[in-house]
């Protein structure tokens, strides 16, 4: 198979981090997610701590109002005031998505991949999510909640992740019209999640 890429969307509990490392391994590429952050302080000589903290920071703003400045390929030179802006610190991380995808084939989970990569001839975009029920169920056993934290937590980590993509891409997450494919984790094991998404990729790629 020619060099490709998959990108992974998820809903809180819906096991796509689970997912996306099975594919990686079944595959034999490559797995990225907060590894971008470490890749783009290397190539921005911007503190990884920046790019973790900005994250934190736009949680806290009333969220989001949609950027005037989505991803164009572009980054702010270090002399700018603006160097360490958000929305750089964005572009980095997008840059770094790029290259990784023109060099090798990889999985890629969150940053808004599919939107950065959208012109990409290898690319697989795919969304994963769960019921509701079936999401707050896997977070309370996953991570020993009590079933009222666990649907707070769906709940806080979904408008984070829908307000940070539709700050940096105008795009609604989520919305089957932006991936390859949307999947359910419901009735599905991760083992028959992965060998659905391999198929997909063979079919898009012509394979």
């Amino acid at each position: 198979m020619d060099k490709f890429v998959i990108t992974i969307a998820r809903s809180c509990g819906s096991g796509g981090v689970r997912i996306g490392k099975l594919l990686a391994k079944k595959l034999g590429i490559e797995y990225y997610d907060s590894k971008i952050l470490r890749l783009a302080s290397d190539d921005s000589g911007i503190s990884e701590d920046l790019f973790a903290n900005a994250d934190e920071k736009l949680k806290k703003t009333l969220l989001f109002k949609v950027s005037k400045k989505n991803f164009d390929g572009k980054v702010i030179p270090p002399e700018s005031a603006d160097f360490t802006s958000s929305q750089n610190l964005f572009n980095y991380q997008a840059k770094v998505i790029k290259e990784l995808a023109d060099a090798e084939s990889c999985v890629i989970i969150g940053r808004c991949g599919e939107f950065v990569l959208k012109d990409h001839e290898g690319l697989l975009s795919v969304f994963i999510s769960g019921s509701y029920d079936a999401c707050a169920e896997s977070e309370a056993s996953e991570h020993g909640l009590t079933k009222k934290a666990a649907y707070e937590k769906v709940d806080r980590v979904n408008k984070y992740r829908a307000d940070y993509h539709k700050y940096y891409t105008g795009k609604t997450w989520g919305h089957p019209g932006n991936y390859d494919i949307s999947l359910s984790t419901d009735n599905f094991t991760d083992e028959q999640c992965a060998d659905i998404i391999i198929e997909a990729l063979k079919t898009k790629l012509g394979k």
